[in-house]
Parts: C-alpha cells; sequence; structure tokens
C-alpha cells in the first residue's frame, strides 16, 4: 500500500530552523537585539504597553513551574503578586526603607506565605487543590481591602521610584529595560529549573504521583518547592510593578488577574517558555491592538481566544517543538 508523506506543519519548519544550537543562538540575537531597540522605534504609549507584557511574562514564568511544571492547578497566583507588591509598599512608605532592601524581605513573605499555605494544602490533588488556591487568593485580597497598614479599599500611594548607582528609575523606558533584564532573567531560570534533576522530578509528578513516589519522589516536597519558586517569581513581579506606579491596591490583585496569568500559560502551552512568553504577550497585546473596536474588542479577543484553542488545544507551542 502506497504511504503518502505527513502534511508539514508550521512548527516543523520552524524546528528545522532552529535545528542547530548555532541557529538558536542566532535567533535569540536577534531577538534581544529587537526588545532593545523597542523603545528607540515605539513611542511612550507603546513603550509601556510592552512593559506590562514583560511583567505578565515573569509572573507567566513563575505560574507554569507550578502549572506546566509540576502539574498544580493555581487558581489564586494574583496572592503572591500581591504578596510582593504590599511588603514593598507597606516597608517603603511607612518604615522609609531603601527598595532594594525590601526585594529580600518580599521574597522571604512569599516563601513563607507559600510554605504556610503550600505545607498542608499541596498534599490536596485535582479540584480541592485548586479551590484552597482560589481561596488563599481572595483571602490576600479581602486582608488588604480591610487593614490600616495597607491602605484599605484605598491602597498605598507614594511609593518612591528607586535609584541604582545614580540612575533614577522613573520613566516609561527605565523600567522597560528592567523588566526586560527581569524577564531574562526568569528564562534563564526556567530554563535551568527544567533541565535539573527537580525538573525531572516535576515532570514525573505531573504525569503521575504515585509512580513518582514508588520512585523515591517525595511528592508533596517537590510540589512545595515548585509552590515556593512560583511565589518568589510572583512576588518579584509584584514589588517591581509597585514602584512602577508608585500606588497599589487591592483591585489590582483580583481573581481576574489570576486567571489572565493561568490564560498566558495555557494558551502558550503549558510547560513550553516559548509558549508561555507568547501566550503572555497575546493576553496583553491583543485587547491594544483590537482598540479601534471599541466596546466589540474584547469580544473579538474572545474569539480569537476560542478559535486559537479549537485549532491548537495544546497551545501557541505545542509538545513537539522545541524549548
Amino acid at each position: 500500500m502506497a504511504q503518502f508523506p505527513e502534511r508539514p506543519s508550521a512548527w516543523g519548519g520552524l524546528a528545522t530552523l532552529l535545528d542547530t544550537p548555532t541557529k538558536r543562538w542566532a535567533a535569540i540575537a536577534v531577538l534581544l537585539a529587537l526588545m532593545i531597540v523597542i523603545p528607540m522605534v515605539f513611542g511612550p504609549y507603546a513603550t509601556v504597553i510592552i512593559t506590562n507584557a514583560l511583567l505578565y511574562t515573569i509572573l507567566a514564568l513563575g505560574l507554569n513551574i507550578v502549572v506546566g511544571y509540576a502539574g498544580l492547578l493555581d487558581l489564586g497566583y494574583a496572592a503572591f503578586f500581591a504578596v510582593g507588591a504590599y511588603t514593598v509598599g507597606i516597608l517603603t512608605t511607612t518604615f522609609g526603607w531603601n527598595f532594594w532592601a525590601t526585594i529580600p524581605m518580599a521574597v522571604l513573605a512569599a516563601v513563607v506565605a507559600g510554605i504556610i499555605i503550600g505545607g498542608p494544602t499541596l498534599r490536596l490533588r485535582s479540584d480541592y487543590l485548586a479551590i484552597v488556591t482560589l481561596g488563599f487568593g481572595e483571602i490576600v485580597r479581602i486582608t488588604a481591602r480591610n487593614l490600616e497598614i495597607t491602605g484599605k479599599a484605598s491602597g498605598i500611594i507614594g511609593i518612591e521610584q528607586p535609584w541604582l548607582f545614580g540612575w533614577h528609575i522613573a520613566r516609561p523606558v527605565d523600567f522597560y529595560y528592567v523588566f526586560l533584564a527581569l524577564a531574562i532573567i526568569g528564562i534563564i531560570v526556567s530554563v535551568r529549573l527544567s533541565r535539573s534533576r527537580l525538573g525531572r522530578a516535576w515532570l514525573y509528578v505531573r504525569h503521575d504521583e504515585d509512580a513518582a513516589e514508588a520512585m523515591g519522589i517525595d511528592r508533596v516536597r517537590v510540589k512545595l518547592a515548585a509552590y515556593i519558586i512560583g511565589a518568589i517569581y510572583g512576588s518579584i513581579g509584584g514589588a517591581f510593578f509597585a514602584v512602577n506606579f508608585t500606588a497599589i491596591s487591592p483591585q489590582s490583585f483580583s481573581f481576574q488577574q489570576s486567571t489572565l496569568f493561568l490564560m498566558a500559560v495555557i494558551l502558550g502551552g503549558m510547560g513550553k517558555i516559548p509558549g508561555v512568553i507568547l501566550g503572555a504577550f497575546v493576553v496583553v497585546l491583543g485587547p491594544e491592538l483590537l482598540r479601534d473596536l471599541g466596546s466589540w474588542r474584547y469580544l473579538v479577543f474572545a474569539l480569537g481566544l476560542l478559535l486559537i484553542m479549537l485549532f491548537r488545544p495544546s497551545g501557541i507551542w505545542p509538545a513537539g517543538a522545541k524549548r
């Protein structure tokens, strides 16, 4: 019987173009050069929007460790985003701390919150874990809305923008390059983690917890490590978000934000770093590119997302694509 060749896919062509380390490094260098010159080519408005996409990239990379690597469904990821932002906001405005000194405290607060919430709840599976994380996200937001030290519903204003070796990070272009640097660091850490022994343990736990435990993997400890590392990503993103906007409020850390972060991960492709980056940019840039449609833009954007999910159910960057 005659056999017909398989129909080539677009991702197969891309894999061919990037089939050697030299080609991949060349593509990365070109992409990085393009990202560096974006503020010089586009105006301040576009720079602010892309800065927001880079922030979403950082947060989506952190959530990807939780959801994509370890297979944990987290519906309250905005809680760690809030922990980082409020830690910086409180320490800088109320206690007069320098911004750079608050970052370790923001990370520590996220780690403590991750242990307190993750320790007892990561023994749960599937829907139960999702419900607990959803409740945690809402508890953090409601707590911030009702405490005096967090400014209640009004939030915290007047957060001072930082200095770094005489460079005052205050303009939109300044924060663009800061978030670009953070995104690059986040990508490097994610790649290293995915190729590490811990990353392989996450993969085993994601596919079959019982088999992983039979192989000697402590599934709770491994999942807790993913949860804490994801929390650190969220807290760092929240810390720089706070000084970028100089003001924060509980509305910035709602359940809607958690769903957007999760949408970026699922839409791009769980566990695939290039896909997560693409997903973050699609979630942020999509509504902006459709702004001329007015009130119809979210409907058109939602239809576009549905089409992507129908034709690319594994995400924009499918399982067979190279990282």
